[in-house]
């Protein structure tokens, strides 16, 4: 689970790794025999009984250093990703977040440049509302507009969510699986694990091989597996 790829000079929610770091990391993949992919390209792999090389890489809220930063390095490697955006926030800033630096989100334009690179287009809501303290029709509208206005915008089925904040419950669950998402991510969902709220591993700027290697063996045995995707 990877944000913003950029410079770390003033960082205070641990959202953003350098090119460089971002380099390292996905090198340390490529030199244990893993590539990274889309989400719904390891889904796929899975289901067949494959993808045990493969690793899903997903870039949260849409920020537009992908586009300079984050998609030439993924270029190099032959890498694929998917990427989460707010199309209720096309242009803006993060401004959900109450401290730290204002950091520019993509346009219309940078998205679409990214689908065409074969990024798989995913939606983070309309505008980064934690969906567990939404009412109705605001949840309804962060899950199914979202997903209207990107396929629209991307030109393609956008198959994945990803909940604002990894915040999670039941009823966020059912409303974004009633939509029609094939799948969902969260961080940490414990019973509630599944295709629609699928466990990740945060990546950030300390973290170097070393570091890595724990977060991937600690992922195994403290996240619940998801069935059928063991």
């Amino acid at each position: 689970m990877y944000h913003s790829v950029d410079d770390c000079a003033d960082d205070p929610y641990r959202i953003t790794v350098t090119p460089q770091r971002l380099r390292e990391q996905l090198r340390w993949l490529r030199g244990r025999g893993l590539k990274g992919v889309s989400v719904t390209d390891l889904l796929t792999a899975r289901a067949r009984g494959g993808g045990r090389d493969l690793v899903a890489l997903t870039f949260d809220d849409g920020y537009a250093d992908f586009v300079d930063n984050a998609l030439p390095v993924l270029r190099r490697w032959g890498f694929g990703a998917t990427l989460f955006v707010l199309p209720g926030r096309l242009g803006g800033t993060n401004a959900w977040d109450p401290a730290g630096p204002r950091k520019p989100l993509l346009t219309a334009d940078g998205i679409r440049h990214a689908a065409a690179e074969g990024i798989e287009i995913g939606s983070h809501g309309l505008t980064h509302v934690d969906l567990t303290t939404a009412d109705d029709a605001t949840l309804a509208s962060e899950v199914h507009e979202s997903r209207a206005v990107l396929e629209r915008l991307a030109g393609a089925p956008v198959s994945g969510f990803c909940y604002p904040y990894g915040s999670i419950d039941s009823r966020a669950v059912t409303a974004v699986r009633d939509a029609g998402y094939a799948y969902a991510c969260a961080i940490d969902p414990g019973p509630l694990t599944g295709l629609h709220a699928l466990p990740r591993v945060h990546v950030g700027q300390n973290d170097n091989a070393v570091r890595l290697f724990l977060k991937q063996r600690l992922h195994r045995l403290r996240r619940r597996p998801v069935e059928g995707l063991r």
